[in-house]
């Protein structure tokens, strides 16, 4: 299969450190850009977030499973190859947002910028609203650069607690919208079974081919923590080290990669450190605007074309042919780091398998949306290692 979506990246533009903003960069004249083909599998998803008063707990469990979210396919395959995981973010129902648009709010569209993601749901904050599943789920259809291709695995979970119905917008016809596009849509209640059904989050699941899920939005992550976790941890300071800096972008990207190690480690219950390496050691995890291993992995990738200012003060000095040598030899010590974390997750897995015990009755969202995108990617030809 053969799935063509163009990205093009430019300047990244500002940072945040533990939860604190900086200012941007000065604009330059002229940023390089980088167009990254995704020839192959394509997984998209769209997060749509209720930040309303009362889903504190939701975001807290969102910012710390991102991670797991997307390595659910570091060993999926479709036709021989890794899908790529796109990810859309959306938040809805904050009183602070704008009343035009039904207070909602698209925080990214579809990206693998997975770093900037995570930044924005560590800066999400909550407070009272009116929440309109109806209205949200429409601007998800309408506004997302969905693929055609019949093929892609294409899914939205809205996840809320009022009624699902709610709102100017008929949310039984958003659902049909979404459908009649190839898009699923999962809800997630935050609450009890019975009230999400007597709320109609159940028909919303039904109508888009998607599942009704339940979870406790305020229940803690569970995190079973196994022998390899802490190798792992230790190994992204040495895939950090692989990262060859370059362009305009580079100085608030690298930075914002380091905050979102920072935040990923500040939950050590949740086991995000961990999810996080296991993304930074995956095909998933690229950074082609700012990072010359990773922009080069591009077929028209051309090192004597990277102009001399973009590259770093090391680099300036070096030859052409230093430069080569120096990018070929950063490209070989990532992809063995990789393969190291790959190597131990593997051990990491077997060991939980054997320790994992029912913890809760609920899920948690994690938990709820790994279970629904398994089943309904696996109907688009997606399997799993055994």
């Amino acid at each position: 299969m053969k799935t063509k979506h163009i990205l093009i990246a430019a300047a990244l533009t500002a940072c945040i450190s533990h939860a604190k903003e900086v200012q941007p960069p000065a604009p330059v004249a002229e940023i390089a850009k980088v167009e990254t083909v995704i020839d192959g599998p394509l997984v998209q998803i769209a997060v749509l977030l209720d930040t309303s008063s009362s889903m504190s707990g939701l975001i807290e469990q969102a910012k710390t499973q991102l991670w797991k979210l997307v390595n659910e396919f570091i060993t999926a395959k479709q036709d021989g190859k890794t899908p790529v995981v796109q990810v859309a973010l959306y938040e809805y129902g904050k009183s602070s947002l704008n009343s035009q648009e039904h207070w909602i709010r698209q925080i990214q569209p579809l990206t693998r910028d997975l770093d900037k993601i995570s930044e924005e749901l560590f800066a999400l904050t909550t407070n009272g609203g009116e929440e309109y599943c109806g209205a949200v789920i429409q601007r998800a259809t309408l506004d997302l650069a969905w693929d055609a291709n019949p093929k892609v695995y294409k899914a939205i979970f809205i996840a809320g607690n009022e009624p699902f119905t709610q709102g100017p917008i008929d949310s039984k016809q958003s659902c049909k919208d979404a459908i009649a596009k190839g898009i699923i849509v999962n809800t997630i209640h935050c609450g009890g079974e019975a009230q999400g059904i007597a709320e109609h989050w159940n028909q919303g699941a039904l109508l888009a081919d998607g599942k009704y899920l339940v979870i406790d939005q305020n229940q803690a992550i569970v995190h079973i923590e196994a022998p390899q976790d802490k190798e792992i941890v230790k190994l992204n300071e040495a895939l950090n080290s692989t990262y060859i800096n370059y362009g305009a972008a580079a100085p608030a990207a690298k930075a914002r990669q380091e905050v979102q190690d920072l935040n990923a480690a500040s939950n050590e219950q949740s086991g995000a450190a961990v999810q996080r390496t296991l993304t930074k050691a995956s095909s998933n995890y690229l950074n082609a605007t700012w990072d010359l291993v990773d922009a080069s992995k591009s077929k028209d990738f051309d090192i004597t074309k990277v102009k001399e200012a973009d590259l770093p003060e090391e680099m300036k000095k070096m030859t052409v042919e230093e430069r080569k040598a120096h990018l070929e030899k950063k490209t070989a010590e990532r992809a063995e780091i990789q393969k190291q974390v790959l190597t131990l997750n593997k051990e990491r897995e077997a060991y939980v398998a054997t320790q994992r015990k029912e913890s809760a009755k609920t899920d948690t969202l994690d938990t709820a949306m790994t279970k629904a995108l398994r089943a309904q990617a696996e109907k688009k030809g997606i399997a799993w290692e055994k």
